[in-house]
């Protein structure tokens, strides 16, 4: 902006200030004046920040200000508006527009005002205007609390502002452009700032009892000062000489050069030994061109390699949303003197002034008193002078205030709410990536001040280690923070920097807590999980029985006095009475029926005047057809027209019921409540792997190593460590059997360079190997290699893809396939019942399917693939209960006649519901059993519970079976077995007595059939632990409750089932007693042999009816044995050496899978939702219909059920 073009009242202004006369500086009379005017006219400025940009074009703080303020220090108010008129300028472009502006107009202003800022940087490079800064900060710090005025407080905070803002302004790289170990602009102001003492003062504030309301002042102007620097080179300067940087500068560019030779020299070959005279074309066979014929080519033969359909085409512009972020601004090495003063700051800080000033900042952070976002700053000062301590001498002493558990979980928390935030915030996703960027890092510093604490040769700071990493490994968030970290990762919102730490501090983490399970034989974690339960809700209050014929009679008698009072005109007749509502939106001529209802409510409560002023209006405004009574009636009629009123039975509104479904509608309405349930597992290091073994984390990993020529030595290590993990501890190879990563490979490999990457060109072998051998026995391999994978689709891979199909490991979720007959079938069945009107077109098509176990799901699915059907809504459900409103007299005396019949049974409602012949909810039948009288109230339609009892009961003498809540054999006690909520269970079946012994064969026949559902596993176990228990009571004679303590997930789960705790009661062994304890108990009272013969009781019998030797544990099908380590790959650092870690086989038969609640989310996995575990075996038929009709239908499992059965008799019927 030009100097003429300022506005003249600006103009006028500046001109009042003074002039600059050489090196002296010639104040006019009106400068202070003229500083107020310039203040004043900033804080009126518009949006465009027109006064900012004029001010700055006009060079006032350059020409004007600093002299002012290096000349007249000693007049204290006009040193204070001056620094108050430049703390206003120099504030960052970012405060003055709220955001970085998005049109064309605004962000020019900004950009020019950013130019101004970095404008007036470059004149604060000068010690003087920082000698009288510091000068003037040191008298003001010099002064006692009670000397100190209101003014010297202000003064010095803004000192502190300015500096801040200085140090805040960002360099600009057009102008900038000097190679490392230059003095650019913010190095000047560095030095100038160390030369005039100002780095001192800072200490000294950062140390200071009485100067604690400046900590984060100090703080954040510390991490404007370290803005470009790198711990390591800053710890790495005092321990060499300049050669030390040298020599590493001339080993890069040797790096460097030996890749240019090596291309050079590929090109060479390439090139044929003499130049051939003919130019030529040829003519690529089997590649074809636009046409049908073969593409021409015409360059040399070297170049036939890179040939590629692309060549001359433009690439196609990738959208700016689908654009990488962008990384951070490149750092530089500054001047030597000036890192050597930095390194020196750093020595004196953390010896004297870190762990105090930490303190007070972290203080401030919690209590609330700082500003929004300040938690970045003391997230930056931890990852950086942690760094240069571990690096420079480690002495844990002087970083004790940021290490420990606290410290731990406050970074957890900030990292886990910058995530969260960046999720729902999507228009500044890429800010809260920043912060999470910076939380990662202080999280992997800590992490390594830990591993460094552990190599400590004073015992106690190694015992401190152990400590701390016990507590870190036994919550969940912790464990659980890098899968999600992984899983959401995304490359248009965190840089490839974030991606990097994220990398490095995956593995650290996890060969920490590999290390740390190696020495210890059990490690006991934290295990967390949503439970659901039921929370009752609030009944809805019955409305009251309707007066009989006699105490209406009654009550006329009482109220007939009154009556022929009022028709007298002895008692006063209210006049604001009005028999309709005028803000109804019923007209006024269908409210006739609800006037004569408040008639009748004023005559049954005794309010006689209202009820006659509401009958006489009623007749003026509905005078047709007499129902009020014609206009000449006279006080008989009035009276005769009152007592009809009175005693008439007027239809009643029904009270308002919420709007559900009546197919949800139960005896005892219910809503789910959500708890968080916490217990304790044994941990197991290859599980924990297991859930890495997902889509997420190996595409970010190969994204990663695309750049592996840029990447450090370290990044490429624990990505292809990670990845080795993967493929070779957990034998999923297939995992890595995908197309990018074999280009990766493929350019890895015929990189000249690649010598230097030894360790990812051991991995590409290794795995290219693996996917030869496989794909010798799989053809499809190839194909795979277009999708990212998951565990199932490997096991598919490698034991065949029949396999999920027949049982071995297929989830709940898979449907069988459709095949062409039973298409065609479906087909005709769909074209014969489509012309039927008033029927359900997939009732009928079920009812005469040949394949049975086809729900209704399924068949509406193929329909629509087949294109037989444009969606699923062509095919709506029925609601039930909606065709018969009212009740004839031939199905009341139905419902009556199934009462009485089902009255001593334990279900009568649901008795009552399989029997009745018109289709009704049972909200609508348990209505109208309170209507007719059967029952009183609802809790006589409760299903009835069998208690436990002492001795057999009468179905159970024959067997042995103590009386204890068993489950019979049949569908139906089993169906409502599982309809019972497990809160239910447990408070109805009440505690096991102590006294009680299981007689000889309990529980044989139920253990049978959990043989057969899949639990052979968990009854193996509780088998052993009976055997062992027996044991031991007859070698120390004396018996004590023994926990059953379950160590895997398989009898974890099998804990949790019904039908398990079931057997367990029937066994005689005890549950826990109350909170304190978490697991089941062998009660003292049971004898080695009442052991023995319960372990005999549900030991798994062959057809020949003998117990079958389960010692030996099944083993997985062609189990590969493992193979040796690649060379590279074995350790995680040249000194450590390879540990062999013993892989469990799994087992081929497991119940379902446990679920496991993820850190936000909001968000299943996206690889199938396989999260590395076990696969599961198949579920029964009943339970995939479940699974698949929880999507259509989101209800409570055992409502459900319910609502499943009814559906399926009532279309038998």
């Amino acid at each position: 902006m030009d100097w003429y073009m300022m506005n003249c009242e600006l103009l006028a202004t500046c001109s009042a200030l003074g002039y600059l006369e050489g090196d002296v500086y010639h104040r006019e009379p009106d400068c202070l004046e003229s500083v107020k005017d310039l203040i004043r006219y900033l804080r009126h400025e518009d949006e465009s920040r027109d006064v900012r940009q004029q001010l700055g074009a006009a060079q006032i703080l350059q020409n004007d200000l600093l002299p002012i303020l290096v000349q007249y220090p000693q007049e204290k108010v006009l040193f204070d508006a001056v620094v108050r008129l430049m703390v206003n300028l120099t504030q960052p472009a970012l405060l003055c527009f709220g955001k970085v502006p998005a049109d064309a107009t605004s962000r020019h202003h900004f950009l020019q005002v950013l130019s101004y800022l970095q404008a007036y940087k470059e004149a604060f490079a000068s010690e003087k205007v920082f000698v009288v800064l510091s000068e003037k900060l040191y008298n003001l710090l010099q002064l006692d609390w009670e000397q100190r005025q209101e003014e010297d407080t202000l003064l010095i905070e803004r000192i502190l502002l300015l500096v801040r803002n200085v140090l805040h302004v960002p360099p600009d790289p057009t102008e900038e452009q000097g190679v490392d170990g230059d003095a650019s602009v913010h190095d000047r102001v560095l030095w100038a700032l160390h030369i005039s003492g100002m780095d001192d003062l800072l200490k000294f504030l950062a140390s200071a009892q009485v100067e604690q309301q400046w900590a984060l002042h100090v703080l954040e102007i510390i991490s404007l000062m370290f803005r470009d620097q790198s711990p390591e080179e800053l710890a790495a300067l005092g321990q060499g000489t300049a050669g030390a940087e040298h020599r590493e500068d001339t080993q890069e560019l040797e790096t460097l050069r030996q890749r240019e030779l090596a291309e050079k020299r590929t090109r060479a070959r390439q090139r044929p030994s003499r130049h051939s005279r003919f130019g030529g074309s040829y003519v690529l066979q089997g590649i074809k061109s636009i046409g049908d014929r073969d593409v021409v080519f015409h360059k040399g033969l070297h170049n036939l390699k890179s040939y590629t359909h692309d060549l001359g085409k433009e690439p196609r512009r990738l959208p700016r949303r689908r654009q990488a972020a962008p990384e951070a601004e490149p750092s530089r090495r500054s001047a030597r003197n000036v890192r050597l003063f930095l390194r020196h700051f750093c020595q004196d800080f953390l010896e004297n002034c870190y762990n105090r000033l930490m303190l007070l900042v972290k203080d401030q952070l919690v209590r609330e008193k700082a500003q929004q976002h300040d938690e970045t700053y003391y997230l930056w000062a931890t990852a950086f002078f942690m760094a240069f301590n571990r690096l420079h001498g480690f002495r844990p002493e002087l970083v004790s205030e940021t290490v420990g558990v606290r410290a731990f979980h406050f970074i957890e928390q900030n990292l886990t709410t910058y995530y969260e935030m960046a999720l729902m915030d999507k228009k500044e996703a890429t800010t809260w990536a920043r912060r999470m960027h910076l939380a990662l890092k202080a999280y992997q510093e800590l992490l390594r001040t830990v591993q460094e604490m552990d190599r400590s040769p004073e015992q106690a700071v190694r015992d401190s280690s152990q400590v701390i990493k016990s507590n870190i490994f036994y919550l969940m968030e912790y464990r659980e923070l890098f899968l999600t970290l992984f899983r959401k990762f995304d490359e248009t919102k965190q840089p490839r920097s974030f991606l990097r730490d994220l990398v490095e501090t995956a593995h650290l983490f996890l060969r920490m807590l590999e290390r740390f399970c190696r020495s210890r034989a059990n490690l006991v974690v934290q295990s967390k999980r949503v439970r659901r339960k039921k929370k009752k809700k609030p009944q809805v209050p019955e409305a009251p029985a309707p007066p009989s014929a006699a105490e209406l009679e009654q009550l006329w008698e009482g109220l007939a006095p009154q009556v022929q009072a009022c028709l007298e005109g002895e008692a006063p007749l209210p006049e604001d009475m009005v028999p309709f509502d005028a803000a109804s939106e019923t007209p006024v001529e269908e409210q006739r029926a609800e006037a004569l209802l408040r008639i009748q409510e004023c005559l049954r409560d005794s309010r006689v005047p209202q009820a006659l002023r509401l009958l006489r209006s009623a007749r003026e405004v509905w005078p047709e057809g007499d129902v009020f009574g014609s206009a000449d009636v006279g006080p008989p009629e009035e009276t005769q027209l009152l007592r009809e009123i009175l005693v008439a039975p007027l239809p009643r509104r029904a009270p308002a019921e919420p709007e559900e479904p009546e197919e949800e509608e139960e005896e005892d309405e219910e809503e789910e409540e959500q708890t968080l349930q916490v217990s304790e597992k044994e941990f197991n290091f290859l599980d924990y792997l297991k859930r890495f073994a997902c889509a997420p984390v190996v595409r970010a990993l190969v994204l990663l190593l695309r750049g592996y020529a840029r990447n450090s030595a370290r990044t490429n290590h624990c990505a292809a460590r990670l990845l080795h993990r993967l493929a070779r501890d957990l034998h999923m190879e297939p995992l890595l059997f995908q197309l990018s990563l074999f280009a990766l490979f493929h350019r890895l490999l015929s990189d000249p360079a690649a010598a230097a990457h030894q360790e990812l060109v051991t991995l590409a072998k290794f795995i290219l190997g693996k996917f030869f051998a496989l794909a010798a026995t799989n053809k499809k391999a190839f194909v795979e290699l277009l999708f990212w994978k998951s565990p199932a689709i490997v096991c598919e891979m490698t034991k065949g893809y029949s396999s999920l199909q027949e049982g071995e490991g297929t989830t709940r979720s898979r449907v069988p396939p459709w095949t062409p007959q039973e298409e065609q079938e479906l087909r005709e069945l769909y074209w014969k019942y489509k012309e039927v009107e008033g029927g359900d077109i997939i009732a009928a098509i079920l009812a005469h399917l040949p394949t049975p176990g086809r729900t209704r799901r399924q068949v509406v699915k193929q329909l629509v693939r087949m294109g037989l059907a444009s969606s699923a809504k062509d095919f709506p459900r029925e609601r039930k209960g909606t065709r018969i409103v009212l009740w004839t007299q031939e199905q009341e005396e139905e419902l009556t006649r199934l009462f009485e019949e089902f009255q001593g049974s334990d279900d009568v409602l649901g008795n009552i519901m399989k029997h009745l012949t018109a289709r009704r909810s049972r909200a609508r039948v348990v209505e109208k059993l309170l209507g007719l009288g059967l029952v009183a109230e609802r809790k006589e339609l409760y299903k009835k519970r069998r208690r436990k009892s002492h001795g057999p009961g009468p179905g159970q003498a024959a067997t042995g079976v103590p009386a204890m809540p068993a489950q019979d054999s049949s569908g139906e006690d089993e169906d409502s077995e599982e309809e019972e909520e497990e809160d239910e269970d447990e408070a109805e079946e009440g505690r096991m007595e102590e006294h009680w012994v299981p007689q000889e064969g309990a529980g044989q026949d139920l253990a049978q059939r959990l043989h057969r559902e899949g639990l052979a596993g968990p009854l193996r176990w509780l088998e052993n632990c009976l055997r062992r228990a027996a044991g031991d009571r007859e070698e120390d004679g004396v018996s004590h409750p023994a926990p059953l303590v379950p160590l895997t997930e398989e009898n974890e789960d099998a804990m949790e089932d019904r039908r398990f705790r079931t057997l367990l009661r029937q066994l005689g062994l005890r549950p826990p007693a109350s909170e304190q304890e978490s697991f089941w108990r062998i009660p003292a009272a049971l004898t080695p042999q009442q052991l023995r013969r319960a372990a005999a009781s549900i030991a798994h019998r062959g057809p020949s009816g003998s117990p079958q030797d389960l010692s030996e544990p099944p083993r997985w099908p062609q189990d590969p044995a493992p193979e040796p380590l690649p060379a590279g790959l074995g350790s995680d650092s040249e000194s450590e050496e390879p540990v062999p870690v013993p892989v469990p086989v799994p087992s081929p038969v497991q119940p379902r899978t446990k679920r496991r609640r993820e850190l936000a989310s909001e968000d299943e996995d996206e690889d199938g939702g396989s999260s590395g575990t076990e696969l599961a075996p198949p579920a029964p038929r009943e339970e995939e219909e479940e699974e698949e009709e929880e999507e259509e239908d989101p209800q409570p499992r055992g409502r459900r059920k319910r609502i499943r059965c009814l559906e399926e008799e009532e279309e038998e019927d």
